[in-house]
């Protein structure tokens, strides 16, 4: 099994930036697959960004160029650098996993943009 801790949400203003981090309860190296989803109000959850142990790495075509995904072995996090921040952006981030053919969510982080 995987336990997945979310932190680092909040409220910051257009143009910003947040760094979200995504605790894993066991080595991430042996976790294929790691994602951040969202889901703004009203709305179904989206993929944002993904990343495998392999190095394969995909994003929404809303956050190309302004999120990064990131892999920290180390601590065993996935990360989510967030830059340019916007309205649209405002969602429930979720972690996610895909480790030995089950999926795993974390409990999800709230992230709003406004001024």
């Amino acid at each position: 099994q995987v336990q997945l801790v979310e932190s680092g949400g909040g409220l910051v203003q257009p143009g910003g930036s947040l760094r979200l981090s995504c605790a894993a309860s066991r080595s991430i190296v042996s976790i294929f697959r790691l994602a951040w989803y969202r889901q703004p109000p009203g709305k179904q959850r989206e993929l944002v960004a993904s990343n495998t142990n392999g190095g394969l790495t995909t994003y929404a075509d809303s956050v190309k160029g302004r999120f990064t995904i990131s892999r920290n072995n180390a601590e065993n996090t996935s990360d989510l650098q967030m830059n340019s921040l916007n309205s649209e952006d405002t969602a429930i981030y979720y972690c996610n996993a895909h480790y030995n053919g089950k999926i795993y969510w974390g409990q999800g982080t709230q992230v709003t943009v406004s001024s």
